[in-house]
């Protein structure tokens, strides 16, 4: 299994909306929002990484109210 985190700046007011998107999102496992310079951290898991890069840039990257992102790929 692949793994990354994904560390997002959100528009102002929207984490929970954006909480929302993700967890529609099938390798997006879980969601915690965090005070700092990020707004959420999000656990990803794909069968390839393949597919992990798609869901991160396709699925999450994408989503309306997200600013930016920080992806870490957990190696073995």
């Amino acid at each position: 299994m692949n793994l990354a985190y994904v560390l997002i700046n959100t528009d102002m007011g929207s984490e929970e909306s954006v909480t929302n998107n993700l967890n529609k999102v099938d390798e997006v496992k879980e969601v915690f929002g965090v005070y700092g310079v990020y707004d959420l951290v999000v656990r990803v898991e794909a069968e390839t990484m393949e597919k992990l890069k798609a869901a991160i840039s396709d699925s999450i990257r994408t989503l309306e109210n997200v600013r930016s992102t920080l992806t870490m790929i957990v190696v073995d």
